[in-house]
C-alpha cells in the first residue's frame, strides 16, 4: 500500500487532515455551508435571512399578561400543551416570565390542559 500525500478539499482553509470522526456536519443542526442547505455561497450571500420574531406583547403594547385570556395564551403552548420556548415564541423575558406564570394559573384553574390526555371540555359536568 502507498501512502498518498493529503490533499485538502476544495475551498477548505485547514492544511491538516480533520480529526475525529466526523465528516459533515453534526446531525440535528443546522448545516454549516452545505450546497443545498442555507449558509453561506460561493458569493458571500446567505440564501434566506431568518426574520427575528417580535414579542407579540411588546408590539401591542401590553403591561399585563392575563391569566383570562386563553386565546392569547394558546399561541405560546405546543400541540403537546408545553410552554413554548423564548427562542421559539418569540417573547422577550419580561413577558416570557409572566407567560408561564400566567399559563401555570390558568392550568391551575382548569382553563387550560396539563397534558393532552385531558378532556377539551366538560362532559358529563353538571353546572
Amino acid at each position: 500500500m502507498t501512502s498518498q500525500p493529503y490533499q485538502p478539499r476544495p475551498g477548505g482553509s485547514s492544511s491538516r487532515p480533520p480529526m475525529g470522526g466526523s465528516s459533515g456536519p453534526r446531525p440535528g443542526g443546522y448545516g454549516g455551508g452545505g450546497a443545498a442547505g442555507g449558509g453561506q455561497r460561493r458569493g458571500g450571500r446567505p440564501r434566506f435571512y431568518a426574520r427575528r420574531k417580535l414579542c407579540s406583547y411588546c408590539v401591542d403594547h401590553i403591561d399585563y399578561v392575563d391569566y383570562k385570556d386563553i386565546g392569547r395564551l394558546r399561541r405560546f403552548i405546543s400541540d403537546r400543551f408545553r410552554i413554548e420556548a423564548r427562542r421559539k415564541s418569540g417573547a422577550c423575558s419580561k413577558h416570557q416570565r409572566a407567560l408561564s406564570t400566567a399559563i401555570k394559573r390558568a392550568r391551575h384553574l382548569a382553563m387550560l390542559p396539563y397534558s393532552p390526555d385531558h378532556r377539551s371540555g366538560m362532559a358529563g359536568a353538571a353546572r
